[in-house]
C-alpha cells in the first residue's frame, strides 16, 4: 500500500471538475484509500457516471454544501478563481489546490511513479506500458489520457508501488511530479501560447529530467536529437531506443506493414535479436512508441514474451486512429485526436500503409495561437489527404486576439496547389461528405475539440 501520510490530514476532499480525465482517476484512487470524496462538474459524462457507480457523490452544477464539509478543495486548471465553489472555499478558509499540484502529492505517496512525457504519443505509450505491467502481473495504479478498454476506463487503482501516469509539459505541470522513471518520446514546437519559444520548451524538459533520483531510469528517443541531449542532465540510468539511429540500446529493424497498416518488426537489444513484435495499431510512429514501452518494461524485469502478448492486444486508445464504422456501407470512418502538424503527419503516414481508394480529412484546428504559429506546417501536412475540409477553429482556452481564421488555413492550402473546403457548419459538412464519398474511401475526423461529433452524425 502506498504511503499516504502526507495527505492524511485531508479526510474529506472535494473536487471541482471531477469528470476530467485526470481528476476522475485521482478521485478513484482517493476513494480506494478510504478518503471521503465529493465532486462537481458542469455536465454529465461517462466518467461522472463511472464515479457515481464507484460510490462517489458528484453534483452536476455546484454544491456549496460539499465544499463547506470538505478539508481541501482540488480544482482543475479550467476552473476560474471566481467560480462559486472556489469563492465558498475562500470564504470558509478551506485550502484549495490545483490538480497538477495535488497529483504531484500523489506521486510522492508511491515509491515508483513512472511518468510518460513528450509532445506526441503520451496516451498511446502510457496505454502500452500499462498493458505490459498488467500482463507482467505488476498490479500498477494507472492514469491515462483516454478510455482504455482493457481497464474499462481511463484509470485503474492497483495495490503495488507502481503508479503509471501521463506527464504533460503544458504550463510545466510535469515539474510538480516526483518520478522514479521517465520516458521522453519527443520534444516538439507546441504550446507556444505558454512557452513562447522552442528554447523554453527544451529548458522545461531539462528541469523535468533533473527531477529523477540517481537510481532512477530515463528512457529517451535516440532518433530525436533534443531528447538525446537530456542524457547529460541526470545521473539516472539512461536507456535509448530508435529506428534510424543504430547506436541505441533498443533498435527496430526489418519493419513491414500488414494491409491494415500494422507494423511487424524485429527488436534488437545492444545488437542482439530479442524477438519479432507484431503491433495492432497503425503507423511507423507507433513502432517508436512500442520501442519506448519495451525499453522501460525490460528495465522492470517484464519478459519480452509478456511484452509481446500485451502489445499484440493493444488495438489503440480512444480517439487515436480509432475505427468508428462504415458511412452508408461505403467508406471507412476513423477518428483521431491529432491537433499538431507532427501528429497529422504521423496520421497521414499511417494512412499510406493502408489500402483504400481516396482519403478525406475533416480537420478542426485547435486554439488560435497554434493555428497562427504553425499555419504553413498545418497546410503542408494536410495536403497529404485527397479531400480536405476545414471547420472553424476550436478556441479551447483562448480568445481570438491573433486575427486568424480557418479561412486563412484553407487559403494557405490552396496557395500550395491543393484544393480545400472551408465548411463551418457541421450539418453541411456531413451532407457534403455523404454526397461525394465513394466505395473504399477513408474519412478521418481530426482534432482535439468537437470534431468527433461529425463522426456520429456521418454514421447516423
Amino acid at each position: 500500500m502506498p504511503n499516504i501520510d502526507t495527505i492524511k490530514k485531508y479526510r474529506k476532499i472535494h473536487m471541482i471538475g471531477i469528470g476530467g480525465v485526470s481528476m476522475s482517476g485521482i478521485a478513484a484512487i482517493l476513494k480506494n484509500w478510504g478518503f471521503t470524496v465529493t465532486g462537481s462538474d458542469t455536465s454529465d459524462s461517462e466518467s461522472v457516471q463511472s464515479l457515481l457507480k464507484n460510490g462517489i457523490k458528484v453534483t452536476v452544477g455546484h454544491s456549496l454544501e460539499d465544499v463547506a464539509n470538505s478539508d481541501i478543495v482540488v480544482y482543475s486548471a479550467a476552473v476560474k478563481q471566481d467560480d462559486p465553489e472556489m469563492l465558498e472555499a475562500q470564504k470558509r478558509h478551506i485550502p484549495t489546490i490545483e490538480r497538477a499540484d495535488f497529483l504531484g502529492e500523489l506521486t510522492r505517496c508511491y515509491q515508483d511513479t513512472i511518468c510518460i512525457s513528450g509532445t506526441h504519443g503520451k496516451t498511446t505509450t502510457t496505454s502500452m506500458v500499462s498493458l505490459c505491467f498488467l500482463e507482467g502481473l505488476k498490479d500498477p495504479s494507472i492514469q491515462v489520457g483516454a478510455f482504455l478498454k482493457q481497464i474499462d476506463g481511463n484509470y485503474k487503482v492497483g495495490n503495488s508501488e507502481h503508479f503509471i501516469i501521463e506527464a504533460c509539459e503544458y504550463v510545466e505541470s510535469f515539474l510538480k511530479f516526483s518520478p522514479k522513471a521517465e520516458i521522453i518520446l519527443n520534444i516538439d514546437n507546441d504550446h507556444l501560447d505558454y512557452f513562447k519559444t522552442f528554447e523554453n520548451i527544451k529548458m522545461a524538459f531539462t528541469k523535468y529530467v533533473k527531477l529523477l533520483p540517481d537510481d532512477g531510469i530515463l528512457v529517451l528517443n535516440g532518433d530525436d536529437a533534443n531528447c538525446l541531449k537530456l542524457s547529460h542532465d541526470t545521473k539516472a540510468k539512461v536507456v535509448t531506443y530508435g529506428i534510424e539511429n543504430e547506436k541505441v540500446d533498443f533498435l527496430a529493424k526489418n519493419i513491414t506493414f500488414t494491409n491494415d497498416g500494422f507494423a511487424n518488426f524485429d527488436i534488437y537489444y545492444q545488437g542482439k535479436l530479442l524477438d519479432t513484435i507484431k503491433l495492432s495499431v497503425p503507423g511507423i510512429h507507433n513502432v517508436l512508441n512500442a520501442l519506448a514501452c519495451i525499453s522501460l518494461c525490460m528495465e522492470y524485469g517484464i519478459s519480452i514474451k509478456d511484452i509481446k502478448i500485451a502489445l499484440a492486444k493493444f488495438t489503440g486508445a480512444h480517439r487515436r486512429f480509432e475505427y468508428k464504422g462504415k458511412i452508408d456501407g461505403k467508406a471507412s470512418l476513423y477518428d483521431d485526436y491529432g491537433h499538431h502538424p507532427t501528429e497529422i503527419n504521423a496520421t497521414a503516414n499511417s494512412l499510406m500503409n493502408k489500402k483504400y481508394h481516396e482519403s478525406w480529412v475533416v480537420f478542426q484546428p485547435h486554439t488560435y495561437s497554434r493555428t497562427k504559429n504553425l499555419l504553413d506546417d498545418f497546410a503542408k501536412t494536410l495536403k497529404a489527404f485527397d479531400h480536405i475540409i476545414v471547420l472553424d477553429i476550436y478556441a479551447a482556452r483562448e480568445k481570438n486576439v491573433y486575427g486568424i481564421t480557418s479561412k486563412d488555413l484553407v487559403d494557405k492550402i490552396i496557395s500550395f496547389g491543393k484544393n480545400a473546403n472551408y465548411i463551418p457548419d457541421f450539418e453541411e459538412c456531413v451532407s457534403y461528405i455523404k454526397k461525394n464519398v465513394n466505395d473504399n474511401d477513408i474519412v478521418m475526423t481530426l482534432g482535439a475539440g468537437t470534431v468527433t461529433q461529425i463522426g456520429s452524425m456521418l454514421l447516423d
